[in-house]
């Protein structure tokens, strides 16, 4: 797995993994090191996994309406078309 050579890059305390954005940090503590997280680190992890649930909902949302968009075009393209 490719891993982030930069020096501003968040390191994981526990297993020295690196990582280019906090929130990957915080999710892969709660997830790698759960049992051994602070409680600090615990808040990180459930904001982060909030948010990224969040941004898949959003992003499940968006799919499903350009679906219908095209479900309804085809549509449309095949009341003319016949």
């Amino acid at each position: 797995m490719h891993e982030p050579a930069s020096d501003d890059a968040a390191v994981c305390a526990y297993c020295g993994r690196r990582f280019v954005r906090e929130d990957h940090l915080a999710l892969h503590r709660g997830l790698d090191h759960a049992d051994a997280i602070t409680d600090a680190e615990r808040d990180a992890f459930e904001s982060a996994r909030a948010e990224e649930r969040e941004a898949l909902r959003l992003f499940r949302l968006k799919a499903v309406f350009v679906l219908v968009v095209l479900y309804f075009l085809f549509f449309v393209a095949y009341l003319f078309a016949v």
